[in-house]
């Protein structure tokens, strides 16, 4: 299979949570230029990740993987990079240190630019209430709300893949005199097909992603027939599957035999995000059907995503349910024999109040900068990892 033909592939099938593009002929243009750059991912460092991904299938090491929820294009400077990549570093080093085992760091870093909606379009909350195209990252508009920003524009593709770059080559400055094993590695959702599709290529072990290191297909993107489950399936990094309460068992088994049809440890991860309230009733029979009739996978608890709320208007997440969906998950694991693998957190090196506690009364947001989902602080992402530690 070349790489031609793995696109080919792509063609006619659905792609959810794509953006209307105001311009096809920008689009066309956009992604032609990015298939003459070079890859941002190389091949030899994806196969370094899956050596990594092997040990932590086969229960010999813990996986890390955090980030910004939204990465955004004035972010892309050395210092700022450096401060992200600490954070994860020190975080990994905590697991290593809790577990005496290996810890795979990936970050949502070098290419976290796209942004799933739950809707297309946004109501502005308050004044005239008027309503625009949402904000779907920066690869596709921008944050502020009014008409220009908002209209999707394919150069933003092309910028996407500059402070991309700009990132990664940061980010690798960060592996010096260090082992294969405590590099942090790239990751993002493969969602904005226009900028994966290009970036998809031929090499010496077959045909593999150049965006990223590893990508994941997102709970609202993870249809069996669909673009993103093909495109994954066509390459051969680690891909992860986010799974949240609308999967069933049987979704679970078909997407573990599609993406890991050769059974190979550490090619597939699900990354579970039922919720606090659904973890305990959800998780175990999907557990329990891919342990008897799917391929491998390696078992990812996601905190963050099922236990979102408002409160006064306010985005958050409140942590004590965030402890209690991790603490079912390595139940459950442990209760099948299967591997709690680590951690997927949204997270900052900032000193932000972006996630509360149920028990302050009222919360306090003093310091909220996401411009999107709420993320934990040092603080809050080490006692996250303590308790995943003190669990296993």
């Amino acid at each position: 299979m070349t790489a031609t033909t793995t696109l080919t592939t792509l063609t006619g099938r659905s792609a959810a949570q794509q953006p209307h593009w105001p311009d096809p002929v920008a689009l066309e243009e956009a992604e032609r230029e990015l298939t003459e750059r070079p890859v941002l991912a190389t091949e030899p460092e994806i196969v370094e990740l899956t050596g990594g991904m092997d040990l932590v299938a086969r229960g010999s090491a813990l996986l890390l993987q955090g980030g910004d929820c939204a990465e955004r294009f004035h972010e892309a400077v050395p210092e700022l990079v450096r401060q992200k990549v600490d954070n994860l570093q020190g975080l990994a080093a905590i697991m290593r240190s809790g577990s005496g085992l290996p810890a795979v760091t990936i970050g949502r870093i070098a290419g976290q630019y796209g942004k799933p909606r739950s809707s297309p379009f946004e109501t502005e909350e308050t004044g005239s209430r008027r309503q625009m195209p949402s904000y779907c990252g920066d690869a596709v508009n921008e944050p502020e709300f009014e008409p220009v920003g908002r209209t999707p524009q394919p150069r933003r593709l092309l910028t996407a893949y500059e402070c991309s770059r700009l990132v990664l080559d940061e980010v690798r400055r960060s592996w010096s005199q260090r082992p294969v094993l405590e590099r942090v590695y790239t990751s993002h959702e493969l969602l904005l097909l226009p900028y994966e599709r290009p970036l998809v290529r031929l090499g010496a072990h077959g045909v593999y992603s150049g965006s990223t290191h590893f990508g994941w297909i997102g709970e609202r993107t993870r249809a069996h027939d669909g673009a993103h489950v093909a495109l994954s399936r066509a390459v051969h990094n680690p891909i992860g599957v986010k799974l949240g309460p609308s999967v069933s068992p049987d979704d679970a088994v078909a997407l573990s035999r599609s993406l890991n049809p050769e059974g190979i440890p550490g090619r597939l991860t699900f990354i579970v995000r039922f919720g606090a309230k659904d973890v305990d009733r959800l998780l175990p029979p999907v557990v329990e059907a891919v342990h008897r009739h799917g391929s491998p996978a390696v078992w990812l608890c996601d905190p963050m995503h099922g236990n979102g709320l408002k409160i006064n208007g306010q985005k958050t997440r409140l942590v004590e349910r965030m402890h209690a969906e991790v603490e079912s998950f390595v139940r459950t694991l442990r209760r099948h024999r299967e591997w709690p693998a680590g951690l997927h957190l949204e997270l900052t090196p900032d000193p932000v109040t972006e996630c509360v506690s149920e028990l302050a009364q009222p919360p306090r947001f003093t310091d909220f900068r996401s411009t999107c989902d709420p993320r934990l602080n040092p603080r809050q992402a080490t006692e996250m990892v303590a308790l995943f530690l003190s669990l296993l």
